[in-house]
């Protein structure tokens, strides 16, 4: 039961995340082979002053063995 988090800046609308978490939920089931029902999508926006503290440090720097694409930025 997969339960995907997208952290990303504000300012997409409802409907453009409507349409991320559907395509997130077709590639987790696709490539996990489950039905869509085991899948959960949450988007949480995140201010562009709050990223570092919020996401970068804890989510990115924090937790390397978790990370399977690194970003191409570095905010330190």
């Amino acid at each position: 039961m997969p339960h995907v988090i997208v952290k990303m800046l504000p300012g997409r609308s409802e409907q453009l995340k409507a349409k991320l978490a559907q395509e997130m939920t077709k590639a987790v089931t696709s490539t996990l082979n489950l039905g869509k029902d085991s899948v959960s999508v949450a988007i949480e926006d995140v201010q562009q002053e709050d990223w570092t503290e919020q996401v970068y440090k804890p989510d990115i720097i924090g937790k390397p063995a978790t990370i399977y694409k690194k970003p191409g930025y570095n905010p330190l």
